[in-house]
């Protein structure tokens, strides 16, 4: 949900109403099962951590009385420049497996513009890297993929791996 576009029936909607309300709201919470997911439009910031598993599902909306948000910015930030429509997301990182990395990337060929945040990241590995930078990138050409707030550690695995595509 942190990337957008998850659809259940996508025959009848885009899956895109959750991702943009939660933008739009000052806070936006969910838990479910055993995952939580938490954004602040603050900082413009998502988490994503496990939890100990919970039956059912718990949605909080946060709304400041003096929000500055509006429809118009949060559309903006996620299409590129005279582009309509939802083609660049940010997804915070904090994986270091190949087989977290195809998680990750699940519906990143949906969008032209991927910026990965590497907030808090101290390393990837190897089998991360190259799932991400060669393997993924080798398959969708059409998909720019964005390292963002990268150590030199983390910087110079994802250098290393992009010198091979």
């Amino acid at each position: 949900m942190a990337k957008g576009k998850p659809t259940t029936d996508p025959e009848n909607h885009t899956g895109e109403g959750i991702f943009f309300t939660s933008r739009l709201f000052d806070g936006f919470d969910i838990l479910s099962r055993n995952v939580f997911l938490a954004y602040d439009s603050r900082t413009r910031e998502d988490r994503i951590q496990e939890t100990p598993e919970f039956r059912g599902n718990l949605v909080v909306l946060e709304l400041d009385n003096d929000t500055r948000n509006t429809l118009k910015q949060v559309f903006d930030e996620h299409s590129e420049d005279g582009d309509d429509g939802f083609s660049k997301t940010v997804v915070p990182v904090g994986l270091i497996s190949r087989s977290q990395a195809k998680r990750l990337l699940t519906r990143f060929d949906r969008f032209r513009k991927v910026i990965l945040d590497f907030t808090g990241v101290e390393r990837i590995g190897q089998g991360f890297a190259d799932e991400v930078f060669r393997v993924f990138t080798r398959a969708h050409s059409n998909v720019e993929l964005v390292p963002f707030n990268v150590n030199q550690q983390v910087a110079a695995m994802i250098q290393h791996l992009r010198s091979t595509v």
